[in-house]
C-alpha cells in the first residue's frame, strides 16, 4: 500500500526536530572532527603511518561499528516505551542494552587484540604500513568495551529525547583525545602508538561519565540495575537484524578499503583521509537520522502515524539540502584540505581529486541517512537487513571491476574511480530506502 499525501509540517514539529538534531549534530561532528585531527597528527609522521592508520581505523571501526544496534536499537525501544508513557520500562530496556554492550565489548576486545596482525594483513597493505596498523589496532582494542558502552548509553539518552548530554560528553572526551594525542605522539615521541593510547584513555573517560548519568536516572525511576539474563538475551535477539544490516554496510566500506590497498600506498593514504572526511560529513548529516530515530519511535509508541509522516517529509527535505550545501563547500575546499593531512605532494593531489567526488555525492547521502534513521526508529530491522544485503550484492560487481582493472598509472584517476563506484553504492541504497519509505507496512504502533 502506498502512503497518502503528506501533511505540511507545523512549526512545533520543526522545533522538536531541531531540539534533538542540533545537539546531535554537534555531538556527531565532534567524533569525526577529532578523527580528522588524529589523521592530521599521524599523517605528519609519514605516509606509511597514515596508510597504517587507514587500515587499522577500518578494522577498528568495523569491530565496533557492527554493534551499532546497541545505540540504534536501544533508541527505538526506549523511545517507544516513552511514547507509551512508561518511563521505568524505558530505562530498564536501556539498561539491558548496557549490560549487553559490556559482554560483547569484552569478547570483541580479546579477539581483536590477539588477531590484530592477521586482521590488518587482510587489507594487503605494504609491510611498513602493516606494522603501523598492527601497533595501532592492538592498543586500540583495549578501548573497545568503552566504545560499545558509549553506544548503548547514548542510545538510552537519545530514546529519552536527550541529545544534549551525549554532546557534552563528546566535546569533553574528544577534546581530551586531541591533547593526549599531541602529548603522546610528539611530546613523548610514541609515534602511532601514542595516538592509540590517547584515544583509549579518552574513550574510557567518556564511558564512565555517561554510565554515571544513566544510572542516576535509573535510580530516580526505581529501575532494576542488575542484569536480567532473559531480558539481555531478548535485547540481543531484537538487535540481530540491525547487526546483519550493519555487517553488510561495514562489508561495503571494508571491500572499498581493500580495493584501495590494492592500488598502492599513495591511493590508500588518500582514500583513508577521503573516507574520514566522508565520515565527518556522514556524521553531520546523521544528526537528522538521530532525531528521526527518537521521534519516529516515540510517535509510533503513542500511535501517531500522521506525525511520523510529517516529520519524515521535513527531515528528508532538510537532509537533501543539507547534503547539497555541505558537498558544495567540500568541493570549494578540495585544494585547501589536503595540506592539513600530509606533506606528500602525490597524496595531496590524489586526495584533492577524491574530495570532489565525495562532495558531489552528499545530497544523496543526506536522503539516505534520514530514511535509514526513520526505519530504524520504527523498528523495521528485518527489512533493513535484507535491503542492505541486496544493496551490497549490487555493489560488489562494481567495486570488484575497479580492483580487476588495477592501477592505471595515475593515483588520482584510480581514487576518483574508486569513489565514483562508492557513490554508485549510495545511489542504489537511496533507491531501496525510498521504495520502502513510501509503503505503510513499517508503521507499526504501540510500545513493542
Amino acid at each position: 500500500m502506498t502512503a497518502t499525501p503528506q501533511p505540511v509540517a507545523q512549526p512545533s514539529h520543526r522545533r522538536e526536530i531541531l531540539r534533538l538534531a542540533v545537539p546531535a549534530f554537534l555531538a556527531l561532528i565532534a567524533e569525526p572532527l577529532f578523527l580528522l585531527a588524529d589523521s592530521a597528527i599521524v599523517g605528519h609522521l609519514g605516509t606509511a603511518e597514515l596508510a597504517g592508520l587507514g587500515v587499522a581505523s577500518a578494522a577498528l571501526a568495523t569491530a565496533a561499528g557492527v554493534f551499532v544496534f546497541l545505540a540504534y536499537g536501544t533508541t527505538s525501544v526506549v523511545a517507544r516505551h516513552l511514547g507509551a508513557g512508561d518511563e521505568r520500562a524505558a530505562i530498564s530496556a536501556g539498561l539491558d542494552g548496557l549490560w549487553l554492550s559490556v559482554g560483547i565489548g569484552a569478547v570483541t576486545a580479546v579477539v581483536v587484540a590477539v588477531a590484530a596482525r592477521p586482521i590488518c594483513a587482510l587489507f594487503g597493505a605494504s609491510p611498513a604500513a602493516l606494522d603501523q596498523a598492527t601497533t595501532y589496532l592492538r592498543i586500540s582494542a583495549i578501548g573497545l568495551p568503552a566504545m560499545l558502552v558509549i553506544m548503548a548509553v547514548t542510545g538510552v539518552l537519545r530514546g529519552l529525547q536527550d541529545t544534549t548530554t551525549p554532546l557534552i560528553a563528546s566535546v569533553a572526551g574528544f577534546g581530551a583525545n586531541i591533547v593526549l594525542n599531541v602529548v603522546l605522539v610528539y611530546g613523548l615521541h610514541w609515534g602511532i602508538a601514542g595516538s592509540a593510547w590517547g584515544t583509549v584513555t579518552a574513550q574510557t573517560g567518556m564511558a564512565v561519565a555517561l554510565v554515571t548519568v544513566v544510572l542516576r536516572q535509573a535510580g530516580r525511576r526505581g529501575s532494576e540495575l542488575r542484569p536480567h539474563p532473559g531480558r539481555v538475551l531478548a535485547a540481543a535477539r531484537t538487535g540481530f537484524p540491525l547487526l546483519v544490516r550493519t555487517l553488510a554496510l561495514r562489508a561495503t566500506l571494508l571491500v572499498t578499503t581493500w580495493v584501495a590497498a590494492s592500488l598502492g600506498d599513495v591511493p590508500l593514504a588518500a582514500h583513508q583521509v577521503a573516507l574520514t572526511v566522508w565520515s565527518f560529513l556522514a556524521f553531520a548529516l546523521d544528526a537528522l537520522a538521530i532525531a528521526a530515530q527518537a521521534l519516529t519511535g516515540r510517535a509510533l509508541g503513542a500511535g501517531d502515524t500522521v506525525g511520523v509522516r510529517v516529520t519524515t517529509a521535513t527531515m528528508v527535505r532538510w537532509g537533501v539540502w543539507g547534503g547539497l550545501v555541505l558537498g558544495l563547500v567540500l568541493v570549494a575546499l578540495h585544494g585547501v584540505i589536503p595540506p592539513l593531512f600530509t606533506s606528500d605532494p602525490d597524496v595531496r593531489a590524489t586526495l584533492g581529486a577524491a574530495l570532489v567526488v565525495v562532495g558531489l555525492g552528499q545530497a544523496v547521502s543526506g536522503y539516505v541517512f534520514v530514511l535509514d534513521g526513520v526505519l530504524i526508529g520504527a523498528g523495521d530491522g528485518r527489512w533493513l537487513a535484507w535491503g542492505q544485503l541486496a544493496t551490497l550484492l549490487a555493489y560488489l560487481p562494481i567495486i570488484l571491476t575497479v580492483r580487476a582493472a588495477g592501477p592505471s598509472g595515475s593515483a588520482s584517476r584510480d581514487v576518483v574511480t574508486l569513489w565514483l563506484a562508492f557513490t554508485a553504492f549510495m545511489v542504489i541504497r537511496a533507491g531501496m530506502l525510498g521504495w520502502r519509505s513510501r509503503q505503510d507496512a513499517w508503521m507499526v504502533t504501540g510500545a513493542r
